[in-house]
């Protein structure tokens, strides 16, 4: 197990040096316990008003400027080059739950990476949190009191089955894969309950329901084990 740098029983609020929405940052900080940055999302975070309480990356997009604005207590250099910033600060925090700004809405390449990172760190939950949407990967079981008629879409990293009850198209008996079956654009019922074999299925929700995902996942008791690194 990797050692945490930033460890909070809160939400943390991490920031990417992607796009980010006013409404998506001042959502994350009204949650957080704590404030960290990968690499260059230190410009977000001072743009803000914020100082993170630890910035973590191999600091190719962390300027000179900002740098300047930090003590190097909170500097954490990490210059390996085989994962992204994203993984190399998620890989190190602890908390129940991660809420990332700024990793979503830019470059398409960047996005898909993060979304992979999700995958990857399972273990840690983490809400990517844009302005129209947010994407968070399925624990094993987890259940969101949401709007009839909501868009819900399930889209898997890898193979995975499951379960579900609240949604137009049940997913029992389904095979997903990335390259096979996925689950885009259902539509919320009633009550969601998901229940998933594996750590593989994002789930894609209007930046609208931030707040309940947030406490649906600070309250449930399924976990995905850590992956062996």
């Amino acid at each position: 197990m990797t050692d945490s740098i930033v460890q909070s029983l809160e939400p943390i609020a991490l920031f990417g040096g992607g796009e980010t929405g006013k409404s998506a940052v001042s959502r994350a900080l009204a949650v957080a316990g704590s404030v960290a940055a990968a690499d260059g999302g230190a410009r977000c975070a001072l743009g803000n008003g914020v100082f993170p309480e630890a910035v973590i990356g191999d600091f190719d997009s962390l300027s000179d400027a900002d740098r300047a604005m930090l003590p190097e207590k909170v500097l954490h250099h990490i210059a390996e080059q085989d994962s992204t910033d994203f993984d190399k600060a998620l890989r190190h925090i602890s908390a129940p739950v991660v809420v990332a700004v700024g990793f979503t809405g830019g470059r398409l390449d960047h996005t898909i990476a993060a979304m992979n990172t999700l995958v990857v760190r399972a273990h840690q939950r983490c809400i990517l949190l844009g302005e129209q949407e947010l994407v968070f990967v399925a624990p094993p079981s987890i259940t969101l009191d949401l709007p009839a008629g909501s868009v819900c879409s399930l889209f898997p990293m890898g193979p995975v089955t499951g379960r579900s009850v609240g949604l137009k198209w049940p997913i029992e008996g389904l095979a997903f894969s990335p390259s096979a079956r996925v689950g885009t654009s259902n539509e919320i019922t009633g009550p969601l309950e998901l229940d998933v074999d594996a750590p593989n299925m994002l789930v894609i929700l209007p930046a609208a329901y931030f707040e309940t995902v947030l406490d649906a996942l600070m309250r449930c008791d399924a976990h995905w084990p850590a992956r062996a690194e």
